[in-house]
């Protein structure tokens, strides 16, 4: 499946999107006199923005993939490898922005977490992905310019800044590590599918998730039965992976 072809299934499966399409065709059926077909898509797509904006909901679907993995620090404690990975994520450079700014919030967990991690591995290398479609900086730029401003040396940091898309990044990291161990960083709602596409690279990874969402979006009881954007961007995040899982079920990535 091409990168075009994702991003445009990403930006249908929203259920923003959705909502948008079906409120497209109620007022199609409301011009051609089907008032009542009309009615119930437009209120199908209000509760649909609703359901699916609600906190507990947008819970209810990353958790499993979060649970997934845990922490190897957790039980057995961090393994002796010779590489932490960190797979890229959003990144928006700007005149007087620091990379700090210009990556998204899981872009910052997963390169800080790398790092953090790379100082408790004497002599570990740093490997930074992540391209960009043309005329945009990829996000393992940014990575690597942070990553120098937290202390880490420019000798440790490998950065491989083609990548679309974590299945093009699995195969960049075999090109580049091969058989070599390494720690896998990137969102814990992310980990699952990245894991898979590790393992059909023949990688030998090791899941270290960050980053994790469930529960951290849902404050007083009240806040709870309210529409939100984080409740929204949970459940946003996980229909992306779980289509990604399909597509890898599917052979179709």
């Amino acid at each position: 499946m091409s990168y075009l072809v994702r991003q445009a299934v990403d930006a249908l499966a929203t259920p923003v999107v959705a909502a948008l399409l079906l409120i497209l065709a109620a007022a199609i059926l409301w011009l051609r006199g089907r008032r009542t077909t009309a009615g119930a898509l437009a209120l199908g797509a209000g509760l649909l923005v609703y359901v699916l904006s609600l906190a507990p909901v947008g819970d209810a679907l990353l958790r499993p993939l979060e649970r997934q993995y845990a922490s190897p620090e957790a039980s057995a404690g961090l393994p002796s490898v010779p590489y932490v990975v960190v797979l890229g994520s959003r990144y928006t450079p700007g005149a007087g922005l620091s990379p700090v700014a210009a990556l998204d919030g899981d872009g910052l967990a997963r390169i800080v977490e790398g790092v953090r991690v790379l100082r408790r591995l004497p002599g570990a290398h740093l490997v930074l992905s992540g391209g960009a479609p043309p005329g945009r900086e990829p996000s393992a730029h940014g990575y690597a310019r942070l990553a120098r401003d937290l202390g880490v040396d420019a000798d440790s940091l490998i950065v491989l800044d083609t990548p679309l898309d974590t299945a093009e990044e699995a195969r960049a990291i075999a090109a580049t590590l091969g058989s070599q161990p390494f720690l896998l960083v990137t969102s814990a709602w992310h980990m699952p599918r990245a894991m898979r596409l590790m393992q059909r690279a023949r990688l030998h990874a090791v899941a270290l998730p960050t980053g994790q969402q469930a529960g951290t979006s849902c404050g007083a009881y009240l806040g709870c039965l309210l529409p939100g954007a984080s409740g929204l961007r949970n459940t946003e995040r996980a229909i992306h992976e779980y289509l990604g899982l399909a597509a890898l079920d599917l052979g179709l990535e």
